[in-house]
């Protein structure tokens, strides 16, 4: 009997409404959309060069340390494929709008081009990027926590950003720079996983603000002790809090 009341109880919880995780998904996706959108834009900073969007997308890093931290790897994977379906959507439709004839007095059609027009295999390359990237990092940070019990939370955004980032960066410039000479490639994957690794770093104080709001707010600290792992899975996922 008292088992079944634990696991009536536990889908009680399971089923609530979370305050805050539909609108933080919303910002993720948002954020994951501009940065791509940023992406050709290179800036100068002495002899470093880097996309804008180094700027915006490492920040997509932090938001998946928070869903696996607070809600838990099921909801992280829920944000990555709802990102990724935004971004795919994103691409279809900026061909297809390329593609539509443009009215005569509409004069900007190759600067419309160059912002939504694509490479396939540049496509291809970011989109199987950020997906094994941010799996690699909420699985990390997962697997951690269990680890830790829970504590030392810099282990895990720094962690799953030392793996995730190195997943991703290594893919994307492989995927849109092959056929570069090795040390081109080699310079671009060091010198954007270095700075995206920093990047994770200085913000964790941030991190660890959001992640302790959350937990407080929402009276939520998931563990994935049970959890599938598949980054296909749909199952519900039983809760597992501390």
């Amino acid at each position: 009997m008292a088992s079944l009341l634990s696991s009536a109880a536990a889908m009680k919880r399971d089923t609530r409404q979370y305050r805050y995780l539909d609108l933080l998904i919303n910002i993720f996706v948002v954020i994951l959309i501009v940065s791509n959108l940023i992406a050709p834009k290179f800036v100068e900073a002495g002899w470093f060069r880097f996309s804008a969007a180094q700027l915006l997308f490492p920040i997509t890093y932090i938001f998946g340390d928070v869903f696996t931290e607070v809600y838990g790897y099921s909801a992280s994977r829920r944000a990555i494929w709802t990102g990724f379906l935004g971004s795919v959507i994103m691409t279809a439709f900026g061909l297809f709008a390329i593609w539509l004839p443009p009215a005569p007095e509409f004069h900007d059609q190759k600067a419309f081009a160059t912002i939504f027009g694509v490479v396939p295999r540049n496509v291809a390359g970011s989109l199987v990027a950020y997906c094994c990237g941010e799996f690699a990092n909420s699985l990390t940070v997962a697997k951690m926590k269990l680890w830790t019990n829970g504590k030392h939370l810099w282990t895990r955004t720094v962690g799953s950003t030392i793996v995730g980032q190195a997943v991703d960066t290594t893919i994307v410039i492989v995927f849109i720079f092959w056929g570069q000479p090795l040390g081109i490639m080699f310079k671009l994957i060091v010198s954007g996983y270095l700075f995206k690794v920093v990047y994770e770093v200085l913000a964790t104080p941030l991190t660890y603000l959001v992640v302790n709001f959350l937990k407080r707010t929402e009276g939520v600290d998931y563990f994935d002790r049970h959890t599938d792992f598949n980054p296909f899975a749909v199952k519900k996922e039983v809760p597992d809090y501390r």
